[in-house]
């Protein structure tokens, strides 16, 4: 049989009084104790309830009061728990007795006597005493009974009695009844006294309002905040919760106008609209973002982030045509302007690095000033006050640009040194990338695989992508391939793409066909090919070859991709939502896991309407 829990402590505990250490009365008390809360904790209530009665008359403290009470309930005797609560109830100080009424009403609950436990709780509402902790501690035991009604009233006679301060609790109150406008009220006031309550007002809006998929709860959010700032316009903590909220549905554009104004009254030096421009930034809000950097760079030189903010400026729009499909040249050359005119009024320093190095890559890759780009990038790179990750991030592109005038082994080198000098980092892993992808180029399949093997972890998700799709490519074409020459006219053609040489690069393709008819290459070749006809503005032919890899290849690793750039071009380019959202749930259907499934499924949501958190 089964000791009981406890049971080597009561032998021990009889052996010390039969020793004498304990006097009988003592060690009997312990034993009976420690079995009824044995019992208890067993679910075995009769046998507790011949323990706890004798207990009880004794023993009035609070923690065999709970256990003979909870007992009690369990066995369904209300006469028992009821004369309980009341004997209780005679005891307790005038302090304690509302609490102990609410226990008495909660009694009455259990056993569906509405009208005798509203009894009960008014009464104790009537002898609730003066002060701050009375009103709490009667408020928070209706609150665990669910009575929220009743937890507010608590408050409101707390008020009357003369005792105030309960913003706190009568917001997080009225948000567990639903009532919003209540809990905006209460956290508005609080903040009016008690602005460090900030960031808890956040968490709590958040929590309970929803912001970003409730359009509803944002305009009360938005209209409490105008009220409160005009009763309130000496204090500051409301416009600042304004900035957030703003940021949180991602409404970039009026952010701006209130952070602005911030700026101004707290003579911030534009801290916190560069902080603004770079959520807006990456959020994909570059009309914002403009307008914040060029306010800060408005303030002139003397300011902290004039610099920074010039750059900024320039990088907005670099990051914009990047992204532009095909590349719009003249857009292009205008922008290398604005960098070097930059350049002339702020000079080339450690500050204007990222000028140096962003226009280089314009003069090098799509105005064929290669020459120049590399001589201004090898100028900034011998001088000496360089940030060593500016550096860094400059000999990355420089080593492209290297790889595209076809100095490939020269581009090895400065990769090369980057891993060296930052082997565990983001800015190692994204150089031995390029240099993996050089050997590729040259032909080295097997070096380049070791290095892309090892790329595979990487912490940053766009290099680990990269990687894969790269090793998948040698591995599904090379590896399993007894001729070497299929694979090294891919990657010569991949290079001439690279190089921008649309023309020679197709004509290589065209040749690896020839010659190799049916080659497990060609998904690969049409793929690029389609790439190099969207790049030159010719989409519909892209699309056509997109949608041909997606019907004869739909069983290779270039399935999905050419399916989610068919959907993609079909959403942002043609808008034609309905189309689109067809081809983001074949994805879904056909290629679940493909590394496009996570955002074809949240595109396809959003197309079909879904609120999404």
């Amino acid at each position: 049989m089964r000791e009981p829990r406890g049971f080597h402590r009561i032998v021990f505990a009889l052996l010390l009084a039969g020793m004498g250490l304990f006097a009988p009365d003592q060690a009997h008390a312990q034993t009976d104790l420690e079995l009824a809360e044995f019992y208890f904790n067993e679910g075995s209530y009769p046998q507790a309830r011949l323990y706890l009665e004798t207990i009880w008359k004794k023993n009035k403290t609070n923690a065999v009061y709970k256990m003979y009470y909870g007992t009690l309930l369990a066995l369904d005797d209300f006469v028992e728990a009821e004369k309980l609560v009341k004997t209780r109830l005679k005891r307790r100080h005038k302090n304690s007795k509302s609490t102990a009424l609410v226990d008495l009403g909660s009694l009455y609950l259990q056993f569906d006597k509405q009208e005798q436990a509203m009894e009960a709780f008014v009464e104790a509402l009537e002898l609730m005493q003066p002060g701050r902790s009375a009103a709490v501690s009667l408020a928070n035991a209706f609150i665990k009974l669910d009575e929220l009604d009743m937890a507010l009233a608590t408050y409101e006679r707390a008020q009357k009695l003369g005792t105030t301060g309960f913003d706190y609790e009568l917001a997080n109150l009225q948000g567990m009844r639903g009532d919003f406008v209540g809990m905006l009220d209460a956290y508005m006031s609080l903040l009016n006294t008690r602005p460090n309550y900030l960031r808890t007002v956040q968490n709590s809006m958040n929590r309970n309002l929803r912001l970003t998929t409730t359009e509803d709860n944002r305009e009360l959010v938005r209209v409490a905040l105008l009220r409160a700032i005009q009763a309130y316009p000496d204090k500051t903590v409301f416009p600042e919760l304004l900035v957030w909220h703003f940021n949180q549905i991602q409404d970039f554009a009026s952010s701006f106008v209130h952070a602005k104004s911030l700026d101004l009254r707290l003579a911030e030096q534009g801290t916190r609209l560069m902080e603004l421009g770079h959520t807006a930034q990456a959020n994909g809000d570059a009309d914002t973002a403009l307008r914040c950097y060029g306010y800060v760079a408005g303030k002139g030189p003397d300011n902290p982030y004039f610099f920074t903010a010039r750059n900024e400026l320039l990088q907005v729009r670099f990051n914009e045509l990047m992204q532009a499909v095909p590349a719009d040249l003249e857009a292009m050359a205008s922008l290398a302007q604005e960098y070097a005119s930059s350049l002339t009024d702020l000079g080339v320093r450690s500050e204007t690095a990222m000028m140096v190095k962003d226009r280089a890559h314009l003069l090098a890759f799509y105005l064929k000033r290669g020459e120049e780009a590399i001589a201004d990038l090898e100028r900034l790179l011998a001088q000496n006050d360089l940030n060593e990750r500016v550096a860094a991030a400059c000999k990355l592109t420089l080593g492209d640009i290297y790889v595209f005038e076809g100095l490939i082994w020269d581009a090895s080198l400065l990769f090369s040194q980057v891993v060296l000098d930052f082997k565990n980092e983001a800015l190692g892993h994204e150089a031995k990338f390029r240099n993996a992808r050089v050997s590729y180029f040259g032909g080295d399949f097997n070096w380049a695989q070791n290095q892309l093997n090892a790329l595979k972890a990487s912490t940053s998700k766009l290099i680990s992508n990269d990687a894969i799709e790269l090793s998948l490519l040698i591995t599904d074409n090379f590896n399993l391939d007894t001729l070497t020459e299929p694979m090294e006219m891919f990657a010569r053609a991949d290079l001439l793409r690279m190089q921008r040489q649309f023309d020679d690069a197709r004509a290589t393709l065209d040749s690896l066909e020839e010659a190799h008819p049916g080659h497990p290459l060609e998904d690969e070749s049409m793929m690029m090919s389609a790439d190099m006809f969207l790049e030159q503005g010719r989409l519909d032919t892209a699309m056509a070859i997109y949608r041909d890899v997606v019907d004869l290849h739909f069983d290779d690793i270039t399935g999905d991709d050419a399916l989610f750039r068919l959907a993609d071009l079909t959403h942002r380019t043609l808008l034609d939502p309905e189309t689109a959202q067809g081809l983001y749930e074949q994805l879904l259907f056909d290629f679940p896991g493909s590394l496009y499934a996570v955002e074809a499924r949240k595109r396809f949501r959003e197309l079909r309407g879904d609120q999404l958190e």
